[in-house]
């Protein structure tokens, strides 16, 4: 799906989604990864979100995000209990939800200038 937004240049913002791919900017993206307003981490284990484990959340902390999304593919599934327990131990909001409604969901908070990560997956 393609959508825009009025945004700032400065910022990240998801322009495109697909089954395949994401078009943050003008960057094609075709593996799990983290997204802020300012990065764009590809380079990031998992790839899948059955694989996540807490040990990866570390990557997500160090950004000190307020909230973090999780993207998990084309179909909602729900964190595991070791998951959501490092971000309540952090002081980290979690969403878990699709990877559409986790890209709509990062421009409209990043837009509004609150400190939010996504860690997007395909599957």
């Amino acid at each position: 799906m393609r959508f825009s937004l009025e945004s700032s240049t400065r910022v990240n913002t998801v322009r495109a989604y697909s089954p395949l791919e994401l078009r943050i900017g003008e960057t094609v993206v075709r593996a799990s990864c983290i997204l802020t307003a300012e990065r764009l981490i590809t380079e990031w284990e998992p790839e899948r979100f059955e694989a996540l484990e807490a040990v990866h959340l570390q990557a997500l902390f160090a950004l000190e995000p307020q909230v973090v999304l999780i993207g998990t593919g084309m179909q909602q599934r729900f964190a595991p209990g070791p998951i959501r327990a490092a971000f309540g131990a952090h002081g980290v909001g979690l969403e878990v939800m699709d990877l559409g409604a986790a890209c709509r969901t990062f421009n409209i908070l990043v837009q509004e200038d609150r400190r939010v990560a996504a860690a997007l997956f395909f599957a």
